[in-house]
Formats: C-alpha cells, structure tokens, sequence
C-alpha cells in the first residue's frame, strides 16, 4: 500500500488572478471588511456626508456613497489596480510610511473587492464628467460615462454585488445574516465615532438603521456622537478625559464605575482618527478601574489618541486594526493616569443610572383593585395618576420594618451639602439623608468600606507596603529575558513590598515580600510579573493582589450592617463620603447611595 506524498510540486509563479484572490482573503474577511474599507476611503476623499446600506448581510449587495472630491477616469482606472494609491506621501522621492495621516495607504482594498465579487464604482470631480468602472472577478470594464451623477455634484459611488461570487467557498464560512450585520453596524459606529463632522447613515436590507447628522464644536460634538452611538445614558454618566506627555495626547469620555458592563464590548479606542483594537487599551483600562470593579465588570469608555505618525506604526495588520507604538509604557501610562485623574475629580459621584433603577423599582404593576378604583375618573386624569401609582400594600412586602427616625432639627447649612443631614436609619443599614434637592439613600456598610479602602491605599502610597523579610531568600528560575524585564522593575517592586535581585542569568533572588500578602508562593508571582510584563510592558498583578487584601481588610473593619449608628455618627460618615475619592461606588462598582430628587418624588405621587 503506497503512501500518498505530500511533497509540493515545482515552483511556479501564480496567475494574476489568483494572487488578486489570495490578497483579497487577507483584506476582505467578511463583507464587514468591505464596508469598512470603502468607508475609509469616503472619508480620506473628504466627505461630509456617507451613506451605507446593505442586503443579506452584505453577501448580495452593499452601497457607499460620498460626497468627497470624487475621481477623474484616468483615477478610476489606478483605483482598481493592485498598490496605486494617493495617499502614501513622499519625501526626497521615496515613499514614507513614517507618515501615513491616513486611514487608507496600500492600495488593496478595490482591487481585492474586485477580484473576488462584481464592482462597480462611479465617480465626478467637481469640474468634470461622471464616469463608471466596473470589475467583475478580476476583470476590468471602462471606465465609461455615467449620467447619473448631475452637473457641479462631486463624490463617488460604490456599489459591490455577490461579494465572493468567485470565491463560493468563503460564502460558507459567513455568519448569519443578523451576525455579519451587527458586524457592519460596528464598524460603521468605530469610524462614526472619530468624525463627528461626518454625517453617516446605515440601511440593513431596506430599513434605516443608523442616522447620525453632523455635530457642532468638536469636542461638544464628539461627546454628542458617543451618546448616539453608545447610548444616551452614557452620554449622562461620562467624565471627560484630558491629558498629554510627551507630545502624545488622549482625550474622550469614561462612563463611571457604577455605569459598568458585562463584556468589554463598550470600549473604543482611536488612534489618529483610526479605530483600532488593542489590547494595550484592555489591559491599561483594566488597571485605572481596578480599585473600582469586581473582575467580571467592565467600564465603558472612548478614548481618542493623537500623536506624531512617526510615533505608531499602521502597518502591521492586513486590515489596518492593530497598531504598534515606539513607546507602548509611555502610551499605558498616559491612559491609565489619565482615567484615574478623572475618576478622582468624580469625586462621591455615582451613576444616574442608580436612581432610575430606584424609580423604576417604585413603579410596579398596578394591582386589579386599583384599576378598578380608576374606571370613574376622567380618563386624562386618571392616565396621569396611573402612571405613577404605586399601591401601599402587596403581598410579596416584607411586613416587618425596622427604622429610626431622627427629629428634625434645622440645619440649612448641612442641606445644602451634596449628601445633605441624615433623618432616619432603616433596617439598621440604610441612612436617609435630606438634601436641598430632595433624598439620599446610604449603604452606610459599603460607603464605610470605601473610605477604609482609601484611607488604606493613601498609607501604602506615602509610606510605602510594609515588608516581611524571608528568612531563607527564595531563588525562583526565569529565562534570561525575563530576569532582565524584573530587574529593570526591582525599584517599582520594592515600592511595593517586594525586593527582588537578579542572581545569575536565568534567576532572580527573592528577599522581602509585601507584609500585606501574608505566606505567597513566590515564585508563581514572580512569573506572573514576568509573564505582565512581557504582554503589556507592565506589571499590575502585584498592585492588585495588595489592592484585594487592603478591600478585604476595608470590607472586615467597616461599619457593619445592622449596627445602629447614632445622629452624630451618620452625619459623620456624610461628610467623610464626601470628602473622599470614588465614595459613590464600593469596591467591587456597586453604588454606596442612592439619590432621588424632589421632582422625582413629586411624580411618583402624581405631583407633577
């Protein structure tokens, strides 16, 4: 019985067509890449307005038109050309891809479109005619004339029909239709999000999914776009972001922690305009909101990096998604200082999602007694009173109540304080405070273990962790690379509580550990560090573990709930909410209080 060989036949070199459809497997994955592609090049072609739609998917069409400065024939030709392109500048007669300031710079997005799906593209220069080219699997038509296009309109039309037609096998790796569109959407929304003075609108199979007008001032506008794209509830529950070192500068919007997510879906991150996926931004957001979140939570957020092209690298990823930076711990550093400062000048801020969820959860359904009880009033009236009706008693109410009330005594000066003079305790856990405004309710337990926490980490920054000597120094075996990225952290490290050494080439000597983290097993956290450090060029596992026991120890000293707090001590604990940092969320992202304004209160009772 012969075996089959696997040995390759003789060199050979591929036919155009075939190396158009290999290429086009790197760029256009799904039809999402298409969309994304072409969009690119509406928006370097200067438009101000891009419209996108899609059938089935984007398997048997998909539309873009712009308004940008169009193609003359002679550009339409090139356009379909593999590497022609307009937008890779040169210096001293050399392509400089140092300098690339825009989002498109290979040349292989139409050509690759073309070769594996039918193309049509039509396009007018403000001071010429209107001209079609169109390719089908790699094979060239025009360009031509083309009315449609009216005299003094410029921009460009392109139109991709049975996307892989001549690759039928890519056709079977395609998701549903609702998975590659959901896929579009978020590719039209990354690229939405970074030109506010763009108009876009996305249809899906004839329905007008996405309509989003050019915005104003560009900073107002860009916080304008994120709300529509990302919710307006996060556009009410954003902190602003600023900051620059070293010629790099970061701006956008962070949601607070109690605005949290389940997935990291919600995190955007835009480098010189071009929407990017980056793990750097993972794990630098991860660190900012460490003291915040519970490990499965995730923060919302947008940030935008801007910076000197020479500074990034664009070209490492065939779809242009990833990038390079010269100095990643510069640009970790910037987002995770610059989320932190804006999470402190949050100060006790929560969520207003806090207090929604609180009047949702005070408008149940009504009861059949009480429609009944509506069927003789005027039927206006008696829509707005059931609107905000809640009835008094109900089966699943817990019949037992445990609350103090204190007596009112006046104190207008501590009303107008942000958390306002404490009035009653209930179920020895909740404090009511009364404000100005209206209401605020305190988990005295989880406010208390924040202000521990803080005050804990406030110790361990001015003094530095406590350190427990071993009395046998541990030697814990690393590749040489590894011992160097330790070594060149050992300072940060024994800020921490851990003194470490390099001991030869491959080891690295143990001295001290953080007295904090008790009896470790050293050597899994040295690889752990190692291991951070070579993924994100930091090393935060350290910080977290200090961070979870200093929680931990805050959690066991606090106020305990069912513990009756006095007048004084309830006040006490107002005032220190609002004097320390991130009082507004416990440490794991839950909200410390609650916060209903008289308004508010005045509608669940038909007031207003």
């Amino acid at each position: 019985m012969g075996v089959e060989s696997n040995i390759a036949g003789r060199i050979r070199r591929l036919p155009e067509g075939t190396i158009n459809r290999i290429a086009a497997g790197e760029v256009v994955e799904r039809p999402a890449s298409a969309v994304k592609e072409l969009v690119e090049n509406a928006l370097d072609a200067g438009a101000t307005r891009i419209e996108i739609a899609t059938s089935n998917g984007g398997a048997d069409l998909i539309l873009v038109e712009d308004d940008g400065v169009g193609m003359a024939p002679g550009e339409l030709r090139l356009a379909v050309e593999r590497h022609a392109t307009s937008k890779l500048p040169e210096t001293d007669g050399a392509d400089d891809l140092s300098q690339i300031a825009t989002l498109g710079f290979r040349g292989e997005a139409l050509p690759s479109i073309g070769a594996v799906g039918r193309l049509a593209i039509a396009s007018r220069t403000a001071d010429g005619e209107a001209h079609e080219i169109r390719v089908a699997a790699g094979d060239v038509r025009g360009p031509a004339p083309f009315p449609l296009l009216g005299p003094g309109q410029s921009g460009t039309r392109v139109e991709v029909r049975e996307l892989f037609f001549a690759t039928p096998a890519r056709l079977k790796f395609l998701k549903s239709v609702r998975s590659e569109d959901l896929a579009t959407l978020d590719v039209v929304k990354r690229l939405a999000m970074a030109r506010p003075d763009v108009a876009f609108t996305l249809s899906l199979d004839g329905r007008r999914i996405l309509q989003l007008e050019v915005e104003g001032d560009l900073f107002g506008g860009r916080l304008k776009r994120l709300a529509k794209i990302m919710g307006r509830e996060f556009g009410d529950n954003a902190v602003r972001i600023q900051a620059e070192r070293d010629g790099v500068r970061i701006s956008g919007f962070a949601g607070l922690p109690t605005y949290n997510r389940a997935n990291a879906a919600m995190q955007f991150l835009i480098v010189n305009g071009r929407p990017v996926r980056d793990r750097l931004l993972l794990g630098a957001v991860r660190g900012a909101y460490a003291d915040f979140l519970a490990h499965d939570r995730h923060p919302a957020l947008a940030l935008f990096l801007d910076c000197d092209p020479a500074f990034v690298d664009v070209n490492v990823h065939p779809a242009k998604t990833e990038v390079r930076f010269r100095d990643a711990g510069l640009v970790r550093g910037l987002i995770v200082s610059s989320l932190k400062a804006a999470l402190h000048e949050a100060g006790h801020r929560a969520s207003t999602t806090v207090s929604a969820d609180a009047l949702s959860a005070l408008r149940p359904q009504m009861t059949p007694y009480a429609q009944d009880s509506y069927r003789h009033v005027p039927q206006g009236l008696a829509d707005t009173v059931r609107e905000y009706h809640a009835p008094l008693f109900s089966p699943d109410a817990p019949q037992v109540a445990s609350a103090r009330v204190e007596q009112i005594t006046d104190a207008p000066h501590t009303e107008h304080l942000p958390l306002g003079v404490a009035r009653a305790q209930l179920h020895e856990n909740y404090i009511v405070a009364q404000t100005a405004e209206g209401i605020v309710i305190v988990d005295q337990h989880a406010a208390h273990e924040r202000i521990v926490y803080e005050r804990m980490k406030m110790a361990l920054g001015n003094g530095g962790a406590a350190r427990q000597p071993l009395l046998i120094p541990e030697i814990v075996s690393l590749d040489p690379a590894e011992v160097d990225r330790i070594a060149a952290r050992a300072e940060e490290f024994a800020e921490l509580g851990l003194v470490v050494e390099p001991f030869g080439p491959d080891a690295v000597m143990v001295r001290q550990t953080p007295a904090l983290l008790g009896q470790i097993d050293a050597a899994a956290l040295l690889r752990d560090l190692a291991d951070e450090l070579c993924e994100t060029g930091a090393a935060t596992s350290l910080k977290e573990r200090l961070d979870h026991v200093a929680a931990t120890l805050a959690c066991h000293t606090s106020v305990r709930s069912g513990r009756r707090l006095t007048s004084n001590e309830m006040n006490a604990l107002l005032r220190e909410m609002e004097a320390t940092p991130h009082s507004g969320q416990c440490n794991h992202g839950r909200p410390t209080y609650v916060e209903l304004k008289l308004t508010d209160i005045e509608r669940l009772f038909g007031r207003r």
